[in-house]
């Protein structure tokens, strides 16, 4: 299922006066290798039931909603899946269960909205990412997804031979390989534009030899070479194992000191009176004006200003999900500490100040 789809679908949610439950579950096994969530899931959806009383309204939709979230959860997913989410709310006609190829933490949560803050977050704390393994002739492109591959295209083109060259001279040979060495890096480079740009990415890792790397590097069109990191350790036989284990750290170092970036730009903005905003309550009111481009908050709810971190976070990222806003999940809090937790780059400056 496209995550960044449903996240949408799941904010354009409207709130109504019967129960709205939001289930999280980490379906990983435990020590004995077998799932241990079951047990754990019924218990909580039973227990919850209790604070809506006895044959009440709330108490009838709930249950009907914690039988369907039962059914599914008995029925739908499979072993390999490393945790589920799934949402229900007949009264807005919602229903909603999702396999995960990453793990979450196992949470029960029954308000009048959907619950997307672990949702948003497991998206950006598995950003996707575009690996490239290339060589002279031949090139494989993958995109890495919750830390699954998978291959987007190859490129592949004629190897060069001196036996074929018959009585041509060294230097005209040698002119003849590196044309085709060049339309080999032309044709890749095209078609990793094209991905890069239909799968919005904003990191490519690059594998490759002394010889080809130059070249690709000198096609590199400025917007996609400043996505580019280049790594070693990869070769075209490269299992997709040992392209994961080279790449993961790589994508997450850079994805932080990115976002340090991000931090500093919005903090440097909001000082000059210009295009960033920081605050609950002037990043609240940037997203209401439509105005945030992108949502800075910390990964940890509790670190926000304001009485109920957790609530005023989904608010936050419903919000910016509503208004096309990206959403960047700040993991060490202390960036936005000066910020309360929170803060925005703007489309466009705020002519007035929210207290």
């Amino acid at each position: 299922m496209d995550l960044d789809a449903l996240l949408d679908r799941l904010a354009a949610v409207e709130p109504t006066d019967q129960p709205c439950i939001s289930l999280y579950v980490d379906a990983r096994p435990d020590n004995t290798g077998r799932p241990h969530w079951g047990p754990v899931v019924r218990k909580e959806l039973g227990e919850r039931a209790r604070a809506f009383g006895e044959r009440t309204a709330a108490r009838a939709a709930y249950d009907a909603d914690a039988g369907r979230i039962s059914q599914w959860l008995e029925a739908e997913p499979r072993p390999s899946a490393q945790g589920f989410a799934v949402f229900a709310c007949e009264a807005a006609g919602l229903f909603e269960g999702v396999e995960l190829n990453a793990p979450v933490d196992t949470e029960l949560v029954v308000g009048r909205v959907p619950h997307l803050y672990p949702l948003a977050r497991l998206l950006d704390q598995w950003r996707r990412y575009a690996v490239v393994v290339t060589d002279t002739h031949q090139a494989h492109i993958f995109v890495v997804a919750l830390g699954a591959i998978h291959e987007r295209a190859r490129v592949e083109n004629e190897k060069t031979s001196r036996s074929g060259a018959g009585g041509w001279s060294q230097a005209r040979f040698q002119r003849h390989v590196e044309k085709f060495h060049r339309e080999h890096v032309k044709e890749l480079v095209d078609t990793l534009e094209r991905i890069v740009r239909d799968e919005g990415l904003d990191r490519v890792l690059l594998a490759g030899d002394e010889v080809v790397i130059p070249l690709v590097r000198e096609a590199l069109p400025k917007t996609l070479a400043e996505r580019v990191v280049e790594i070693g350790n990869l070769d075209l036989v490269s299992s997709e194992a040992e392209i994961l284990e080279e790449t993961l750290d790589v994508a997450r170092r850079e994805d932080a000191r990115d976002d340090a970036e991000r931090v500093a730009r919005v903090l440097d903005a909001y000082r000059a009176g210009g295009l960033g905003m920081i605050g609950v309550p002037g990043v609240t009111a940037a997203l209401e004006n439509g105005q945030v481009h992108e949502l800075l908050i910390v990964a940890d709810p509790s670190r926000l200003e304001g009485a109920d971190g957790a609530a005023i976070a989904d608010a936050l990222v419903a919000k910016a999900r509503q208004t096309g806003a990206r959403v960047t999940f700040i993991e060490d809090a202390a960036l936005l500490a000066e910020a309360g937790g929170v803060g925005a780059l703007l489309r466009f400056r705020l002519h007035r100040r929210a207290a």
